[in-house]
């Protein structure tokens, strides 16, 4: 595939800084995913998927039962996701993915942090065909070749195995997802540091001094939006 995934390194950083934002995203996609069908992970495979990625960011048990508890109380506040393409400086392009309850705020919200930070909102579909959706999923305690006989003798075709960022890194098709990680569980891995559905860019850029500047500035604003769940771009990460 020879394609990274670039948000590895912004991911570690979020789960080191564990700040309440991280948390307080986490628990409105928890109860999201509870209020989708039954409140019990065994059963709410959406529900499971989010607690997989919650525990790669060292959320609270307190967060995750009181988003579940909040589910199963009857409170209904209705959340709906929204996507929102972009473009920054020279070239970039960014996805952003949503939970809100308020689409025109959130809307709103979201061209601003583009506007104020030399980047525009583009239409539905402006960027999201130059991304590939991909599970990405990372542990530690082994190499790729036995990660890749692992997955072999399981079966499971996935798009590459990789070593990076001090750990073992396997991409593949959403769909593969909990077969990935079932694999990896019975190969004795008792801890994933990344858990993910990404949207992994076709190809990077590399922006000047300046523009990277300008673009992580509006990175940041985009993160720091209360509705925005994601963001995922295609500038290279300086090394």
């Amino acid at each position: 595939m020879g394609r990274k995934w670039n948000n590895i390194k912004e991911k570690k950083a979020a789960k080191d800084a564990n700040t309440s934002r991280v948390y307080a995203k986490f628990g409105r996609e928890i109860y999201v995913a509870a209020k989708s069908g039954e409140p019990d992970p065994a059963s709410n495979q959406t529900l499971r998927f989010v607690l997989e990625r919650a525990k790669t960011y060292d959320v609270p048990k307190s967060i995750i039962d009181r988003a579940i508890e909040k589910a199963k109380g009857g409170t209904e506040e209705n959340y709906v996701e929204r996507r929102y393409e972009g473009f920054g400086p020279n070239g970039s392009m960014v996805i952003v993915d949503a939970l809100t309850n308020n689409v025109n705020r959130t809307a709103s919200d979201v061209r601003a942090a583009f506007g104020k930070n030399g980047g525009n909102m583009g239409v539905s579909g402006a960027v999201a065909y130059m991304f590939d959706p991909v599970a990405v999923i990372g542990f530690q305690g082994m190499t790729v070749e036995a990660a890749l006989d692992m997955l072999l003798e399981q079966d499971i075709d996935v798009k590459d195995v990789l070593e990076e960022e001090d750990m073992i890194i396997v991409y593949a098709d959403p769909g593969q997802f909990q077969a990935v990680q079932a694999a990896c569980k019975e190969a004795g891995v008792t801890e994933f540091v990344v858990a993910e559905l990404a949207m992994l860019a076709q190809s990077e850029v590399t922006l000047s001094p300046d523009a990277r500047k300008q673009f992580e500035q509006m990175v940041d604003a985009l993160e720091a939006l209360e509705d925005v769940q994601q963001v995922y771009h295609n500038v290279a990460l300086e090394e």
